[in-house]
């Protein structure tokens, strides 16, 4: 007997996509699941607020509060997600044996030792982000750029500690680490000297990369940034800056963070033009209501058209995928959850697509009949592809996963006060 799978892919078949090929892609593709969804980028090495223009709301139960409460919380929403991981995480997520304490200058390999056993024993690389805000040597919101060069020196030592751990990850898994920089330096009313800061944060970040590391291990990237709270009027790290200085330095990697830009802009159209320059891209990807405002992503149009355009560029093995956002008014395992699985249908249903056909009536300029087409994909029946790949992959399909969620919830979460 036929099932609804079976219509399913005779229904792409008929388009020349061949949906059980499209299933395999998918699970050899890592996408990093990034820690600080579980605790609100808290992390383990200070107790202060966020600073540096980022903000986690809300005050749902529950939250982590030690390595091994999140490490439990991200075991079981990787549980509940099909396909490849990786471990993405910030440095302020170090782990200290009792009694012992190193600034962020000072960090070693042996403070993450517990996270490369977690990642080895569940088969993953991790990512790694040097921390460079929530700290008190964060002065007058500025860290690589600041003109006060004793600030500057411990940012700099900080950023060349997190390459030597970044080789470390590498090493123990297997797997390239790649190395985000970002940093919300920045001011909030207009500078008097835009120039200056810039130059600073360049010599900065010239000298972390002067820590020696094997290119084929670690994956430097700058990340850029609109603005900030509290930091509305100027950023360092422009997206000029971040594409000026990766093009200008061999292994250096643009990062897009998609909330990181105007709201007018997507990243979807920026994907395919640095694809054209540079030979390998990183993503954070997140949902910007308005602003970087760091949502739950979705299976929304923007998210779609994201995974669309790596695909469609033959990308998947050019471009480092991770997730990057905060939620704390929902039940943070779903937002991981929600999230991964959102990234996961946007690269399938962009796998399901029939990306050289399409591409021949744009070229041949049969643009009414491309229209048609790209409104005929719409109805096709993506969601019995979706369960087929969610079976293959072991997890539920549908809603069921909820009810562990909710059973976790009710078991673990509801104890954490």
């Amino acid at each position: 007997m036929a099932t609804a799978f079976d219509f399913a892919k005779a229904s792409y078949a008929k388009f020349g996509v061949d949906v059980e090929a499209a299933i395999a892609k998918l699970q050899e593709i890592p996408v990093a699941l990034h820690c600080w969804q579980g605790d609100d980028v808290t992390g383990f090495d200070h107790d202060g607020p966020l600073t540096g223009g980022i903000q986690t709301t809300g005050n749902y139960p529950g939250k982590a509060r030690t390595p091994e409460e999140l490490m439990a919380d991200m075991d079981k929403a990787m549980s509940l997600c099909p396909g490849k991981k990786k471990l993405n995480l910030h440095a302020c997520y170090a782990i200290f044996e009792k009694g012992e304490y190193v600034d962020r200058d000072k960090l070693e390999p042996k403070h993450f030792q517990k996270w490369v056993e977690f990642a080895k024993a569940r088969g993953m690389g991790i990512d790694f982000n040097p921390t460079f805000f929530s700290h008190p040597k964060v002065k007058d919101g500025l860290t690589l750029s600041s003109p006060d060069e004793e600030t500057r020196r411990f940012w700099v030592e900080h950023g060349k500690a997190c390459i030597r751990i970044s080789e470390y990850f590498a090493r123990e898994t297997g797997v390239p680490c790649v190395m985000n920089i970002w940093i919300g330096d920045g001011f909030k009313d207009i500078p008097a000297d835009r120039m200056g800061p810039r130059m600073r944060y360049k010599q900065s970040i010239e000298e972390i990369l002067a820590e020696p590391f094997d290119k084929n291990l670690v994956k430097p990237c700058v990340e850029s940034k609109v603005f900030g709270i509290g930091v509305e009027s100027y950023t360092a790290g422009s997206a000029e800056f971040t594409l000026s200085f990766a093009a200008s330095h061999d292994g250096v990697l643009p990062l897009m963070d998609n909330g990181h830009y105007h709201p007018t802009e997507v990243v979807s159209d920026k994907i395919p033009a640095l694809l054209c320059f540079y030979p390998e891209i990183a993503l954070h990807i997140t949902r910007g209501v308005r602003w970087d405002s760091d949502h739950v992503l979705l299976f929304d149009d923007e998210t779609k058209e994201m995974a669309k355009e790596i695909v469609r560029c033959d990308a998947l093995d050019r471009v480092y995928m991770a997730l990057d956002y905060f939620d704390a008014s929902i039940n943070r395992i779903s937002a991981w959850t929600v999230g991964f699985r959102s990234w996961q249908k946007a690269l399938l249903a962009a796998l399901c697509t029939p990306n050289a056909a399409l591409k021949t009536l744009q070229d041949e300029g049969r643009f009414t009949e491309l229209m048609m087409m790209q409104e005929q994909m719409k109805l096709l029946p993506f969601g019995e592809v979706w369960n087929e790949y969610c079976r293959s992959c072991g997890v539920e399909a549908g809603p069921e996963w909820f009810e562990e969620i909710k059973s976790y919830e009710n078991k673990i979460l509801s104890e954490r006060k």
